[in-house]
């Protein structure tokens, strides 16, 4: 069932954007469009998928964890094995099968954490393609294994220096370069954000993620899961993870949002339970807007969630009651980001810490018959050298 409606999803979605712009966005919607359905395509892409990336990779028991927490079962869908270390490259590879079939060989791309930045940077290093990714200042002190590693796989990696210097403004940059050099370049959005057809491309490339979860979870338990829980700053993971069981009515959806250093304004980025409907980037959705409307200011200690919008389809999610959002600080989330590491050795990406501080307490709360699944999104190695430097300066 396709949610999707000329670009919509009941109020939200859309293509908001200029018009020499719509041409080269309706281009790639037909060519998404043509493709999708392409069985050449979609084994190529199944090829890349399964002996570049290593997919499926595993549903994980954590069975210390789930002792720990006392209660329901967690598992973790393990993102964070993929090649480049996250979710992202099920969408890059995707979206790079599209712009070869378009001729084009300049590709540009947006990025928070990096590892978006990482995973086009790679695929496009894997097509011989010339990539440029788009970083706020901020981002990329956060983030230099990630600017180093895009480098290194052949990207250039530009610095923008406007307003919060975080992904909002990455987003404006990338789109600005579209605008000025449409006629040559392909933009790959690594979000299930942006005008139409973007959100529906993301979620259709990054579904893999739910539909290997629902055949191993058969497997393991003989049933589908009682939760699934995935943070959201975008949404790309979580819609990933959530699609492929809408039809499920038994099956709740959780999405976790940063509450950052909390629920006021400019400390969090929490779109979906503060925000309201409005445009960003050329698409609706809720967004955190000031009495003024104007876009407010966001922060995570996570680069990858600090973004004032979210998704169209959650938005359609909360409106609709299909999903329930809900709130996890900086503080929560470095919590959850040690006990994984100490628990279960495996250390998480920050953004994916908040699914799991969430899902620990969803756990204890939970019967021991009750199952959830979390998306562990990405690992933490991008994140070590910042969290250590925050430790030595006594910031958590």
């Amino acid at each position: 069932m396709s949610l999707c409606k000329n670009g919509f999803y009941g109020e939200f979605g859309g293509r908001f954007v200029p018009p020499e712009l719509d041409g080269v966005l309706e281009e790639v919607k037909e060519a998404f469009e043509k493709y999708r359905n392409d069985p050449e395509f979609m084994a190529e892409l199944k090829y890349y998928h399964q002996q570049y990336v290593g997919r499926p990779n595993p549903l994980y028991f954590a069975e210390k964890l789930t002792n720990k927490a006392g209660g329901a079962k967690i598992y973790l869908k393990r993102e964070d094995l993929n090649h480049t270390g996250a979710h992202k490259i099920n969408n890059t590879l995707g979206q790079v099968l599209l712009a070869k079939r378009l001729g084009k060989k300049r590709v540009i791309a947006e990025t928070g954490a990096g590892q978006h930045g990482v995973a086009t940077a790679t695929a496009c290093a894997l097509f011989d393609m010339e990539c440029i990714v788009y970083m706020g200042e901020m981002d990329i002190e956060r983030q230099r294994l990630n600017v180093f590693r895009m480098e290194l796989l052949g990207a250039k990696v530009i610095s923008v220096t406007d307003g919060l210097k975080t992904l909002k403004e990455a987003v404006d940059a990338a789109l600005n370069d579209l605008i000025e050099n449409y006629k040559t370049t392909y933009y790959m959005l690594g979000s299930a954000v942006g005008p139409d057809p973007y959100p529906a491309m993301v979620k259709a490339f990054q579904s893999v993620i739910g539909m290997e979860v629902r055949e191993q979870m058969q497997k393991a338990e003989g049933s589908l899961p009682d939760y699934l829980v995935a943070c959201v700053g975008g949404g790309s993971n979580a819609i990933g993870l959530f699609s492929p069981f809408y039809e499920d009515k038994d099956v709740k959806m959780i999405g976790v949002e940063p509450a950052g250093k909390g629920l006021v304004p400019g400390m969090h980025a929490a779109s979906l339970t503060l925000g309201r409907p409005g445009i960003i980037h050329g698409f609706k959705c809720y967004v955190l807007l000031d009495e003024a409307d104007e876009i407010m200011p966001v922060h995570s200690i996570s680069a990858g969630l600090d973004y004032p919008g979210v998704g169209p389809e959650h938005s359609f999610y909360k409106d609709s009651g299909r999903a329930e959002y809900v709130t996890i600080t900086d503080a929560e989330a470095l919590d959850a980001f040690f006990e994984l590491s100490k628990v279960e050795g495996i250390i998480p990406a920050l953004e994916s810490a908040h699914a799991v501080a969430y899902a620990i307490k969803l756990a204890g709360e939970l019967p021991p018959d009750k199952k959830i699944v979390v998306n562990l999104s990405g690992r933490g190695d991008k994140d070590v050298a910042q969290v250590c430097d925050m430790m030595a300066k006594q910031q958590v």
